[in-house]
């Protein structure tokens, strides 16, 4: 049986349509949640459907949203990714778990624990993004956890846009494709070559339909992924194919239902400081055999 999937996006009309929408509610009513506060006024202007599409939608007052964020060696992004993250105007708390960092990010750390929105952990040793990932998945208490990378690749103001299939009791898993657009991610073609095959290899063994399975943006409710990360062992960026298997298999038993959505994304250069190398494309490959046929 094939998991429950749906993906969707929106021609770049559509997308002008909501931008030049938005853009008008959120400077008319720039404190709170604009959106949901003018959700009628929208519904009117753009129809029921480009909302639904669109990630216009009204979010409860009672969510809670849980934002991961693993940390190696990242001082000089780390502090604009924080006030990024607190700039979308959600309800959030921010998981900080530093792995094991020699370049001043721990004594920046050391100065943010005042702060009522962050929650930091620290790692006595460098392990991996998978164990830092897995760190902050046990401290996370929101209604759903979203992973964020600590520099400055992907951009938290598409968070509302992922959420909504979950908050709309659509979804119970929200991937974000940097390849699900025409205008494709800031990748060089050969990237963009072992993702997909990496990718089409994954959904092959899942069933699953995605078109960037090692994005960072994924999504998940908390008791979903809190029930599987105790048996989650990788600890690099395996866990990204280990994580997506497991939940591919549980799909199966419980109908755990998987969305994929289109973000935008900056690549940064090795020099800039980006760590996965060609030893983790083998690796994935290795998670997919190995978590998609036997674990």
């Amino acid at each position: 049986m094939r998991p429950p999937f749906q993906s969707d996006s929106l021609t770049d009309t559509e997308k002008s349509s909501v931008s030049e929408a938005l853009a008008e509610v959120i400077n008319e009513s720039p404190d709170g949640d604009p959106i949901s506060e003018n959700y009628d006024e929208l519904v009117k202007k753009l129809g029921s459907d480009l909302c639904h599409r669109g990630g216009i939608y009204v979010i409860p007052k009672t969510f809670k949203l849980s934002v991961v964020i693993p940390i190696y060696n990242e001082v000089k992004t780390l502090e604009e990714v924080v006030r990024k993250v607190r700039s979308i105007g959600l309800n959030l708390e921010m998981v900080l778990v530093d792995d094991g960092s020699t370049d001043g990010t721990r004594e920046l750390l050391g100065g943010m624990h005042e702060d009522d929105d962050l929650k930091i952990v620290f790692h006595n040793q460098n392990k991996g993004k998978g164990a830092a990932v897995r760190t902050g998945f046990q401290e996370a208490t929101g209604d759903v956890i979203v992973i964020q990378d600590a520099d400055l690749e992907y951009d938290p103001n598409e968070f509302r846009y992922l959420l909504q299939p979950i908050i709309e009791d659509r979804a119970d898993i929200v991937y974000g494709s940097r390849f699900q657009i025409k205008e494709k991610a800031d990748s060089p073609a050969w990237h963009m070559a072992v993702n997909g095959f990496i990718t089409w290899l994954c959904n092959l063994v899942t069933r699953l339909r995605f078109t960037d399975v090692e994005t960072c943006y994924k999504l998940f409710r908390r008791s979903l992924i809190q029930e599987i990360a105790p048996g989650l062992k990788e600890n690099r960026f395996g866990i990204e194919i280990e994580m997506t298997a497991k939940l591919a298999r549980r799909s199966k038993q419980n109908g755990t239902r998987f969305y994929e959505r289109p973000i935008s994304y900056q690549r940064r250069s090795y020099e800039e400081g980006k760590k996965i190398g060609w030893k983790d494309g083998v690796s994935a490959l290795r998670c997919i055999v190995w978590y998609g046929l036997f674990g």
